[in-house]
């Protein structure tokens, strides 16, 4: 029987060779779960497939790149960060092929009009967090509102547990890396946190604070309050079952009541 060749190795991963944008990709998101539960949610609240999508702070437009691969989609993303649009093009946008024509990211504030009105808007990986006062946040949820069709839903997500109000760093391995959150400040004052992502990688090399955020740490009821009052009609939490271990299964549902926990992340989706 012939030998098989050999796949050659791939390189070790090191500070030097990495690509932060795709170590966050690997370590964070999960855009195939994510379009399911958006897809699944707005079926079943408005009895019919959602088409059209509206990411705010899209980074990379990972999302927006997994939401069209069903052929009756669109989607259009919004940063204000040319380089890191600029990637999310080149690596996630135009390798979709015919795909990427239904594909539009614009570089612009997220609280500036929006031509178009979308069946789903999101602001997910706590991004609106960036608004740290009430004001600012009311602004940003009327802007959405007000592009958003009838019948649309718009999806953010939100974390805490009494271990987001303390300094600590979290560390996860990964593929070939190891990512890290570190909880670096938390000011009960205003809420304000400090966060950053590092990346280890198993040569002994760092990437730290590879990315910073600059946050206030908004509860759900403050979240809720704010959406009310920039006239969205209702929100719902949706809550992450636990298995028997107390660990996350990945389905969320809606809940109006739930035991304390050390952290948790869940959702919060608003009809107009």
């Amino acid at each position: 029987m012939p030998n098989k060749k050999k796949r050659p190795k791939k390189p070790a991963l090191t500070a030097r060779t990495a690509d932060k944008h795709r170590l966050y990709q690997e370590s964070v998101q999960d855009p195939e779960a994510e379009v399911s539960f958006l897809s699944r949610t707005f079926h079943k609240l408005r009895g019919r497939p959602a088409r059209s999508l509206r990411e705010d702070f899209c980074g990379t437009a990972l999302l927006c790149a997994e939401w069209v691969k069903k052929k009756d989609r669109t989607a259009v993303g919004i940063d204000l960060d040319p380089n890191v649009i600029a990637w999310g093009k080149k690596h996630n946008i135009e390798p979709l092929g015919e795909a990427a024509r239904r594909v539009e990211i614009r570089e612009a504030d997220v609280r500036d009009k929006c031509p178009g009105h979308f069946d789903i808007t999101v602001a997910l990986n706590f991004s609106y967090f960036v608004f740290r006062t009430r004001d600012e946040m009311r602004d940003y949820f009327a802007t959405v509102r007000r592009s958003m069709l009838k019948e649309g839903l718009f999806f953010v997500d939100a974390y805490g547990g009494y271990e987001s109000w303390q300094p600590m760093e979290e560390p996860r391995r990964m593929n070939g890396f190891t990512y890290v959150w570190d909880q670096d400040e938390v000011c009960p004052i205003d809420n304000g946190v400090v966060n950053y992502i590092h990346f280890e990688f198993r040569d002994g090399t760092k990437l730290k604070r590879a990315f910073t955020y600059e946050w206030r740490l908004w509860t759900l009821p403050e979240i809720m309050e704010l959406l009310a009052e920039a006239g969205f009609s209702k929100s719902t939490v949706y809550w992450e079952d636990g298995d028997a271990k107390g660990e996350g299964t990945g389905v969320f549902r809606p809940k109006l009541h739930v035991g304390q926990e050390a952290a948790w992340v869940a959702y919060v989706v608003a009809e107009p």
